[in-house]
């Protein structure tokens, strides 16, 4: 897969942080990141190692779950580099198996499931969000950036049900907007935005892809290009917002 991109928003010699990177839309992102010339190091974060045939990138074992697990990561980050210039967070959880499911109706929602995905969908970038925005550069562009969703958006919800999965995407979605608030005083260069990749052909949207009309299903290939895109055409006063795969604003 090559790079539809050259970044050269952020300038050159960027470090990058990926969080899920071996989810199908983490990987993406992270393979594409390694063919971009502007790109010096990208770490792969994820529960689980893997190996990578570009000497850019590093695989780092993390559960999102466990801050503590996130402090020791950022410590390694950056006993290898001193800042960084891209932090992306690609995790998410919408079902598994029978236990978690989208719910149809409020009959079907459970505490169990709903605290399962809101650790996932909103604690976890949190946390993550605690310990790298401070890694971010100062005085140039860095963004840091959450995969959303459109479904998490109050004003667009027309059709109900996912209770678990809207709430807990709505609830990164004002994160993403008060982080950014916070950021914009310590960081002024910086951004902090959430991403929706669309509908993406991945094992999280596998069951609903029936529903979805011919075209509108990207490989993550195609919506990691896109997504990368849409950050190199950001800027500081963007900061705050959730854009779609295309680039346009998606409202909370």
């Amino acid at each position: 897969m090559s790079s539809l991109i050259d970044l050269k928003s952020f300038g050159r010699d960027l470090n990058v942080a990926v969080f899920g990177a071996t989810g199908g839309i983490g990987k993406a992102l992270t393979l594409s990141l390694s063919t971009n010339p502007n790109t010096q190091s990208i770490f792969a974060i994820s529960r689980s190692k893997n190996e990578y045939a570009s000497p850019k990138i590093t695989s780092l074992q993390v559960d999102i779950d466990n801050e503590h697990d996130i402090v020791r990561v950022a410590k390694a980050v950056m006993s290898t580099v001193s800042e960084l210039h891209i932090v992306l967070i690609a995790t998410g959880i919408l079902h598994v198996g029978d236990n978690i499911k989208p719910e149809k109706s409020w009959r079907a929602l459970e505490r169990v499931s709903m605290e399962a995905v809101f650790r996932v969908n909103a604690i976890g970038p949190a946390l993550v969000a605690k310990h790298f925005l401070p890694l971010l550069a100062q005085n140039r562009k860095s963004v840091f950036a959450a995969l959303s969703a459109r479904v998490g958006s109050i004003e667009d919800n027309r059709l109900g049900g996912w209770y678990a999965y809207r709430s807990s995407k709505a609830a990164l979605n004002m994160l993403i907007r008060t982080l950014s608030i916070e950021l914009a005083r310590l960081n002024p260069s910086a951004l902090c935005v959430g991403l929706h990749p669309g509908t993406v052909n991945t094992s999280l949207s596998k069951p609903y892809q029936g529903s979805v009309s011919k075209g509108r299903l990207f490989s993550v290939e195609r919506s990691a290009n896109h997504l990368l895109n849409v950050l190199n055409s950001l800027q500081p006063e963007q900061s705050g917002q959730v854009f779609a795969w295309d680039g346009k604003p998606i409202p909370f």
